[in-house]
């Protein structure tokens, strides 16, 4: 018969051996929700555009970055959005609005990008410009509401801003978004292709606005429905976040809410 001090020994002995074999080690916790909210405009914009939203989303208690692109490259926008990513602390849902879909599929490869969320916005595949993506689909009804500077950046005209850009606005409204805009490089969309969209691994969101000028609504339904984003899908110009605010601002903080986080 073993004495107790024998088995106390032989117990202690087997403890590292039965520690050793006891299993994988646990999965990283997986939590939801995120508080910072980085937000990126389209061309013919600026961070101005996410005006009525900004304050919608800090009254829910997020703390919100809108990112001021040049709009002179893909690569520069994402340059300026993945410096407003790196200052947040902590994970990061990234918007981003027509042209902004384009550089929040670049940037959102950024590890600290929980989630993505597109508003009336372009999602190209790897490879594509985002005239390829447009080409997609029949051109929108605002093909022309542009035109090219003498050095090659362009601008919304005038009808082109009114009629076409954000025509659900108040005359004031639109007449504003015509003397702020901001001209895009026009080499941008036809040369800049996306080398590997975020989207394919983030989660997202999107917003189709059906009755937009600017970016085919039939096109968006396509992307939204390649993204397998969740959907909302609002009568509204190529600007929902300015002629729906509340609406636009409740569906990005339900994303800010449901994005899961390691």
């Amino acid at each position: 018969m073993s004495s107790f001090p024998q088995l106390a020994l032989a117990a202690l002995a087997a403890l590292p051996l039965a520690m050793s074999t006891s299993g994988p080690a646990a999965a990283p916790v997986t939590t939801t929700g995120v508080k910072n909210i980085v937000l990126v405009h389209g061309a013919f914009a600026d961070g101005s555009s996410w005006a009525k939203i900004i304050p919608l989303l800090e009254a829910k208690g997020y703390h919100v970055t809108a990112v001021q692109n040049p709009l002179t490259s893909l690569a520069d926008d994402v340059a300026a959005t993945k410096r407003a990513i790196a200052l947040q602390n902590g994970p990061v849902l990234l918007v981003g609005h027509s042209w902004g879909g384009s550089v929040i599929t670049e940037a959102g490869n950024d590890a600290r990008v929980a989630g993505l969320v597109y508003v009336a916005a372009a999602a190209p595949e790897a490879g594509q410009t985002f005239v390829d993506m447009a080409q997609a689909a029949a051109p929108p009804l605002g093909a022309n509401a542009f035109k090219p500077d003498a050095d090659g950046f362009l601008s919304l005209t005038h009808e082109g801003a009114i009629h076409d850009f954000a025509p659900d606005l108040p005359m004031a409204e639109r007449e504003l978004i015509y003397a702020t805009q901001g001209p895009w490089a026009s080499s941008s969309p036809t040369k800049d292709k996306i080398s590997t969209p975020a989207w394919k691994v983030k989660p997202s969101w999107y917003v189709v606005a059906s009755e937009d000028r600017m970016i085919n609504p039939d096109l968006q339904r396509t992307l939204a429905k390649r993204l397998n984003a969740t959907t909302l899908v609002l009568k509204s110009s190529h600007v929902p976040m300015l002629s729906q605010p509340a609406k636009v601002a409740a569906f990005i903080s339900e994303a800010a809410e449901k994005v899961a986080v390691k």
